[in-house]
């Protein structure tokens, strides 16, 4: 189904602009609210902390030797990568995609 825009909706909109969108997914069998949307970013980020509320082993992160800058320009480690599937939407339409995940 197509998503489109008219004039209207960019009433009081500056453009160009990359504003960053915040929804909720359903990751794994768990909903996460507050997911941060930044097409700007090269990294799908997953935080320690909510990857250890998934009750994941860390045993199935993927190792990767790639480095990581962070947002004011600093390494950042990172403790590995991992497939989940995400969920958006509720049925009628509803898709599903794998994501590919760093764990920081």
């Amino acid at each position: 189904e197509v998503i489109s825009f008219f004039e209207a909706d960019y009433e009081g909109v500056r453009l160009p602009h990359d504003d960053l969108v915040v929804v909720t997914l359903q990751v794994m069998l768990f909903t996460m609210k507050r997911i941060l949307i930044d097409s700007g970013n090269s990294a799908d980020i997953l935080y320690k902390h909510t990857f250890d509320q998934l009750r994941i082993l860390t045993d199935q992160l993927i190792p990767i030797k790639t480095p990581l800058m962070g947002f004011a320009g600093e390494m950042v480690h990172h403790l590995g990568s991992i497939d989940l599937l995400v969920v958006a939407g509720t049925a009628p339409r509803k898709t599903q995609v794998q994501m590919t995940f760093l764990v920081i």
